[in-house]
């Protein structure tokens, strides 16, 4: 096997490994459902921080480090750390408030809301079938709002906390461990001082949990780093349309995990709105592979 077969292939299983991860990642939130939601996301950033500043000491990048957070970009960071913040808030709220089905929604619907957004912030071009995808998206959150008379805040909430991230992150180029060091350090002391706060005031942090709690809050930072390391490192060995249909692997998880594990409830509304949402994303696939095709065409010419 030639060294860019062995590239593609430790690349498929880097980036299907890392959507794996993520896709059983309710598995993990769920042990944590006597911890408010709060203070796990504090304790995630804590020690998010901790175990990626381990990593950069060990690769003697601290010079690295410093010379990023004179580079001026405090203002950035600061907001894709808030941004990211709220995701993983609301991602970990919805786990254990059994919500993960609706969580999903909001992960299929962010592809197609970041090119969305890409028009309307970047004033990027939409080809015609990017255009019926993120019309159809928008159909079927309406469904599910008007069956239920309210918007799903939470699947909102996820995609546009996560396609606002990806475009703040393409204000900062960095790598993906010096990115999430320097975003969870501009968050470090509103993380600390919340659950000194807490303390202060009557809320145990520690002091109730039990030891396994206690060990699973201390593994939130490798459940948050690791996965992303293993997509960051094989996503540069893979083709992105090959990429862009393993993430549809994540969702597809969770939901099922909401279903058939956590039984929540699945409506034939939800298979309605899902079934615009799935539609969309054959479109934007489809569009993905055709023009990847069209741009290798022409860089071979």
């Amino acid at each position: 096997m030639s060294d860019n077969h062995k590239d593609l292939a430790r690349g498929i299983v880097e980036v299907f490994t890392a959507i794996f991860l993520w896709g059983v990642l309710p598995l993990y939130w769920k042990q944590l459902t006597r911890v408010p939601s709060d203070q796990i996301i504090a304790n995630r950033i804590i020690w998010s921080f901790l175990f990626v500043f381990m990593i950069l000491i060990l690769q003697g990048r601290m010079k690295e480090l410093f010379a990023q957070l004179k580079k001026g970009k405090s203002v950035v960071l600061y907001v894709s750390g808030i941004i990211i913040t709220l995701n993983w808030f609301t991602y970990i709220y919805a786990v254990n408030s059994n919500q993960i089905i609706e969580a999903s929604l909001g992960y299929y619907i962010n592809p197609l809301l970041t090119i969305f957004l890409g028009r309307v912030v970047l004033k990027e071009k939409l080809n015609s079938f990017q255009l019926i995808a993120v019309v159809l998206a928008a159909i079927g959150v309406g469904i599910i709002t008007f069956s239920f008379g309210r918007i799903p805040l939470i699947a909102v909430i996820l995609a546009l906390t996560f396609s606002a991230y990806s475009l703040v992150k393409k204000r900062v180029d960095t790598e993906v461990v010096m990115g999430l060091s320097l975003e969870t350090l501009a968050v470090l002391p509103l993380a600390i001082g919340y659950l000194l706060y807490q303390n202060v005031h009557g809320q145990p942090v520690y002091s109730s949990l039990s030891l396994r709690e206690m060990l699973f809050i201390l593994g939130t930072g490798i459940v948050t780093a690791i996965p992303l390391l293993l997509f960051s490192d094989g996503a540069k060995k893979v083709p992105l349309t090959t990429v862009g249909f393993i993430q549809y692997l994540s969702p597809t998880m969770s939901l099922l995990l909401g279903i058939y594990l956590y039984h929540e409830s699945f409506t034939w509304i939800h298979i309605l709105t899902f079934s615009f949402i799935w539609t969309a994303l054959l479109i934007y696939s489809f569009s993905q592979v055709n023009g990847y095709a069209r741009y290798k065409k022409y860089h071979r010419l």
